[in-house]
């Protein structure tokens, strides 16, 4: 849009304070919301605007925040082979990652950006693993920045065990890369500590106190399998949400994702502390590592996100598969199907957010017109229990259309996959799997 120019989208379902208003219109201007209304809009809005979206079948919502992945994973598709978490790890994952380049990462990152925001997401958090050099780290903010969507670069770490790091070396690169991207539009950083059995306590609180300083997240893998649990307690004694409350990491900027073998006196600690939790239940059920009490984590009050989790243990990016296999299997794990509800998970997919004037103008059109959603009885319904990915036609981001007919505006997308291709398979072969 031109700088001033008011956007217009008209006549569908849209998400706002007052529940579906259908059909209802929104306003965008520089970037914000500025009008949310039902009906037809008025004629001095119709005049007053430019570019107009017809949204007639479709649901007009805030934008999918996807809480957990891992960029570099989109090469690994489909290689989890019945591997459990720790197998798949040091056998396929760990092996690979390693022989990454940098322009691997950054076609690998491309692609994932791509696909999120293709499928509706408008904020992706990767948690990114790939550290060697700089570079990688900045090659992933790159490819957001491509791609137009938001993005909080968890930079992973981890100074126990195969492949870890210095201490000094993870709090420089942090702060480095705090500094570089304060100003940023699209990219945040994040404190990313891989998993408490492979932190130690001194850095972990180190960079906790550094994330804070920079207002910014820290973000863990949590009590995702029951050989992970064991390890932490066999080394202090106690659980893992116990150690952590003891290190003081445990907070409203902690993000803590999995948390598949969680205690329900740790779920209270959690809650307690206002942790947010990321759900992870595609790929929790992919590598066996069981299905999280995420049920007893809403009825305790803690708070919820969604997130894919990496292309090579879901295999794919679609958060609306995501939530229904939320929904689905809490449901099945109690053989209650009163537990929770198709808008209690579409909340922790949009991360709470609606559409609301003053409003961050991240909106997506997700088209309802499809064979597997119509007729639409219930909006929130269709969209948990119907729509996919591939009903996201437009997207929104901080008021740039960066997808307008499922096209990705300065993104060459068969360019993409091609080299995308020929570069995962030259890594298979640099590590010998076929």
């Amino acid at each position: 849009m031109k700088d001033g120019e008011v956007l217009l989208i008209w006549g569908g379902r849209v998400m706002s304070a007052d529940g579906w208003l259908d059909p209802g219109y929104v306003t965008v201007r520089g970037g914000t919301v500025e009008q949310v209304g039902r009906g037809v809009p008025p004629d001095e809005v119709l005049r007053g605007t430019g570019l107009k979206l017809d949204a007639s079948n479709h649901a007009v919502m805030p934008g999918l925040v996807n809480g957990h992945t891992h960029f570099s994973q989109v090469f690994m598709r489909g290689l989890a082979a019945g591997r459990p978490l720790l197998r798949w790890l040091s056998e396929v994952v760990w092996p690979l990652q390693a022989a990454m380049t940098v322009e691997d990462m950054h076609l690998a990152a491309s692609l994932s950006c791509v696909e999120n925001v293709l499928s509706g997401v408008t904020t992706v958090v990767d948690h990114h693993k790939i550290c060697a050099t700089k570079e990688y780290s900045e090659a992933v903010c790159s490819a957001a920045e491509t791609a137009g969507i938001r993005l909080v670069l968890a930079r992973a770490w981890a100074d126990r065990g195969t492949g870890g790091e210095k201490s000094d070396q993870i709090l420089e690169e942090l702060e480095e890369l705090f500094a570089m991207y304060k100003g940023s539009s699209l990219v945040r950083i994040a404190n990313g500590p891989l998993t408490p059995w492979r932190c130690s306590a001194k850095t972990l609180q180190k960079t906790h106190a550094l994330a804070r300083r920079f207002d910014a997240p820290t973000h863990i893998h949590l009590s995702e399998t029951r050989a992970e649990v064991e390890k932490t307690i066999a080394e202090t004694g106690v659980r893992p949400v116990e150690w952590l409350e003891e290190l003081g990491v445990l907070g409203p900027s902690t993000q803590a994702v999995h948390g598949v073998w969680l205690e329900m006196t740790e779920i209270e600690r959690l809650a307690k502390h206002d942790v947010l939790m990321v759900h992870c239940p595609v790929s929790n059920a992919v590598l066996g590592s069981g299905i999280a009490p995420v049920s007893e984590m809403f009825r305790s009050g803690l708070r919820l996100r969604l997130g894919t989790d990496g292309a090579a243990s879901n295999d794919s990016q679609d958060l609306f598969e995501t939530a229904k296999m939320a929904l689905c299997l809490a449901r099945a794990a109690e053989c209650d199907p009163e537990v929770l509800s198709p808008s209690d998970v579409l909340s922790w997919a949009t991360d709470g957010q609606i559409l609301a004037p003053g409003g961050q103008a991240d909106i997506i059109m997700v088209n309802l017109d499809t064979a597997r959603s119509a007729p639409v009885n219930d909006t929130t319904s269709a969209l948990v229990l119907s729509a996919s990915a591939a009903d996201v036609d437009t997207v929104m981001v901080g008021g740039d259309l960066v997808v307008e007919n499922r096209r990705v505006k300065g993104v060459d997308e068969k360019q993409l996959r091609d080299a995308c291709r020929s570069a995962s398979k030259s890594l298979k072969q640099r590590v010998g799997l076929s």
